[in-house]
This record gives structure tokens, C-alpha cells and sequence, in this order.
């Protein structure tokens, strides 16, 4: 089996890491790499706790937020597969709360200057098209979500109760008109749920974290993994989801979310969208499940289909006003994911077609199907705006191929 990264300079990787936490720039991180299904790097640094001193290791269990959005996508593309759904199906025939609904008019300065639009699809849900939002996004539906604390947090109710809230408010706009980052993943959940008749947690382990061996995954920390659970941190003196927000150099970590104390030891809201903690290594297999085409899961066909760009050009061609995990030109999007269609113009070394997502807590992920790579990326610093750590982490990888 032909491997191209050449070992010598994947260990510059190291050296990355220990910058980052050498100068309390991240409180720990841990990156695995793999090329055409063998290990070819693993490095660690840095502490899962400041107070304690104890290590970021490799079986550290972490909070992976907004890389929760491609497995949740994977099990609606299931549910495809089997007849259940079909993606143009408008989300009102599983949730019928979302019927009749309105949208804000453009220019409003109100949230009751409304008019009425389509009510959204699966697949608008599924590629940020579907005219919700996020709190910490700018607008008026924004700031009444975060006035609702519409966020889906773990301990935020059930999900459906979640979604019934979001029901009572108008979308940002009307759907297929922007791309903007959204809960419209943390919604598909519940449909699976309707869908299904089970918790989104029993479908999320029946067909994926069970059957490719994701032991340490899930939305609770067990009391036998609290010990292994990091500490969260942020470099902001004021909201640690603040996503617009960038450190600057005389910042220092503050402790935003306690391990032994946190919200994910007693979830009650399956948060599709962003509510798993696992391992690296468990990440892992998802992420080769991927470039595997499915590995069983769904057909290479469907995979291929999930990981092409669904948008007529790249993000920044849709107007976004929104936070995103990716940068935005050269970047389409496709279920659950963005996708890299102009490596030149997102400016980070890349291939094309290129499958990724990331994190609040900065973690990331991607395929490199052209190279045969997966690599991912561990770490617990909210906001994930706050350096520039994936775009360096890529070409670094790219640096090491021969």
C-alpha cells in the first residue's frame, strides 16, 4: 500500500500543537491522521484540565458540538435509502407546528413585520437554506432566539419541545434565498425522531455509533468517562459564543464549561446539530466510514451524493450574513458538510471535493478523497473563531505530501 505523507514533515505537526499550548493559546489538542486507512500520524499536547494539570490524551473525551451535523445528515440519508422520506418533502409533513409559515420582510426592524412563504424542505434544512437561524448570528430572529435561548443546549428541555418554540417565530427569511448557518440540523433530528418513533440518542446508537464501534460517543458523558471529560475554555473576557470574536494576543483561558460540573453529564435535549462528545479515535471512524463511501452504512452512490456541493456556486455566491465553520468563498455545501470546490479561492490548501466540518470547541474534521486521507482535529476553545488553527492544520498536512 503506497503512502504519500512523508513521515519528517508530519512531525511539524508536533511542534504546531505545542506552540498552541506552550503559549495558552489552546488548553490541549490531539490531531489523527490516516492515509487510505492506516495510522500514519497521532500527536498530543497540552492539558484537559488547567486546575489539574492532567493530560489532553489520546482517549480524552471532548465536546465535538457542530461535527455532531454530518452524522445526523448520514442517518436522514438512511432513512432515504429505505423509502421513508424523500428530500424535497416539506418539513411541515413531520412537524406540522411549521405549517402556514411567515417570514420577516426584507428591511424589517421588527420581529411581527412578517410575510408569508413556503414552508421548508429537508434538503434546505440539511444545506442552511431554509431560512432559520442561530442565535449568535446577527438579525432580529437571532436576537429572539437568544432572548427564547433557542440554542438546543443539553439541558434545554427535550427536542421537541425545542422545536415547538421554534415553530412560534418567523424565519429569517424565506427559504432558498441565502445561505445562513442554522438549527435547521438540530430540527432534521426531531424528524428522524418522528420518523422513526425512537429518541434521536437509541437511532443515533442503533445505526451508527454502535455498528462502527464509536463506544466512547454520545449526548451524556457516563459517570465512568467523567474523569476522561475536558474542561472547556475560552480567550473571551465576555460570551464564550460569541463566534464573531477573535483573541487577541493578550488574551488567557478562562474556564467556561466545567467537566465535573457540566450541562453534558445530564442531557435532556438530543441536540442533532451539536450535543455529542466522544474520542478522537472515535470521530475517526466516522470520518473513514466516510471515505470509505458509506462502509455499509448507506451506498457508495448516496455517500458520493451527500458529499457533493448541493448550492448552485459557493457560499459567499448565496449573501451570507451568518457565522460559518468554513471559510465561505470557494466552499459549497452539501448534506451536512461543506465541500471545497475552488481550493484557490477558499485560500487554504486543499483538494477538490474535499468533505469537512468543525466545531464551537475548534475542533474539525475532513476527507480528502483525491489523497485518500482523514484527518481530525481535538480541542476544547470556544469561540472556534478565535485563530486560525484549521486553515494552518491543512497545510500542514498538505506540506507533508510527497
Amino acid at each position: 500500500m503506497s503512502l504519500t505523507l512523508d513521515p519528517a514533515r508530519l512531525v511539524r505537526i508536533q511542534s504546531w500543537a505545542d506552540r498552541y499550548t506552550d503559549e495558552q493559546k489552546f488548553p490541549g489538542m490531539s490531531v489523527l491522521i490516516r492515509q487510505r486507512g492506516q495510522e500514519v500520524f497521532f500527536a498530543n499536547s497540552g492539558t484537559r484540565d488547567l486546575a489539574t494539570g492532567a493530560e489532553f490524551e489520546r482517549d480524552t473525551v471532548a465536546r465535538i458540538y457542530s461535527m455532531t451535523k454530518p452524522i445526523t445528515s448520514l442517518i436522514l440519508m438512511m432513512l432515504v435509502e429505505e423509502g421513508a422520506i424523500h428530500l424535497d418533502a416539506p418539513l411541515s409533513r413531520f412537524l406540522p407546528a411549521f405549517n402556514d409559515m411567515q417570514a420577516l420582510r426584507p428591511g424589517a426592524t421588527d420581529i411581527a413585520d412578517t410575510e408569508a412563504c413556503a414552508t421548508p424542505t429537508l434538503h434546505q434544512l440539511l444545506t442552511h437554506q431554509s431560512g432559520l437561524s442561530y442565535p449568535f448570528n446577527p438579525g432580529i430572529l437571532p436576537e429572539a432566539m437568544a432572548d427564547l435561548d433557542l440554542l438546543f443546549k443539553p439541558t434545554s428541555g427535550t427536542l421537541a419541545e425545542q422545536c415547538s418554540a421554534l415553530a412560534n417565530l418567523p424565519l429569517a427569511l424565506a427559504p432558498g434565498h441565502r445561505w445562513e448557518y442554522s438549527v435547521g440540523i438540530d430540527v432534521i433530528g426531531h424528524v428522524i425522531e418522528v420518523i422513526t418513533g425512537q429518541s434521536l440518542d437509541h437511532v443515533f446508537h442503533t445505526r451508527v455509533l454502535d455498528p462502527l464501534g464509536m463506544a466512547h460517543t454520545g449526548f451524556a458523558v457516563p459517570a465512568k468517562a467523567v474523569g476522561r471529560f475536558a474542561s472547556l475554555y475560552t480567550p473571551l473576557a465576555g460570551d464564550a459564543m460569541d463566534l464573531t470574536a477573535s483573541a487577541d494576543e493578550s488574551t488567557s483561558l478562562r474556564l467556561f464549561d466545567d467537566a465535573q460540573n457540566s450541562p453534558f453529564r445530564e442531557t435532556t435535549c438530543f441536540s442533532g446539530g451539536g450535543g455529542l462528545i466522544g474520542t478522537i479515535d472515535d470521530y475517526m471512524a466516522f470520518a473513514e466510514c466516510l471515505r470509505l463511501r458509506g462502509r455499509g452504512l448507506i451506498s457508495p452512490s448516496t455517500a458520493d451524493f451527500m458529499m457533493a456541493n448541493h448550492l448552485p456556486g459557493d457560499i459567499a455566491s448565496l449573501g451570507p450574513a451568518s457565522f460559518a465553520e468554513q471559510p465561505m468563498d470557494g466552499m459549497g455545501f452539501g448534506i451536512g458538510g461543506a465541500v471545497v470546490i475552488d481550493p484557490a479561492r477558499s485560500r487554504v490548501p486543499s483538494s477538490i471535493g474535499d468533505f469537512s466540518w468543525g466545531g464551537m470547541a475548534s475542533t474539525f474534521f475532513w476527507i480528502d478523497r483525491v489523497h485518500d486521507v482523514s484527518v481530525v482535529l481535538f480541542t476544547q476553545l470556544s469561540p472556534s473563531s478565535s485563530y486560525p488553527a484549521r486553515a494552518e492544520l491543512k497545510a500542514l498536512v498538505h506540506g507533508a505530501l510527497m
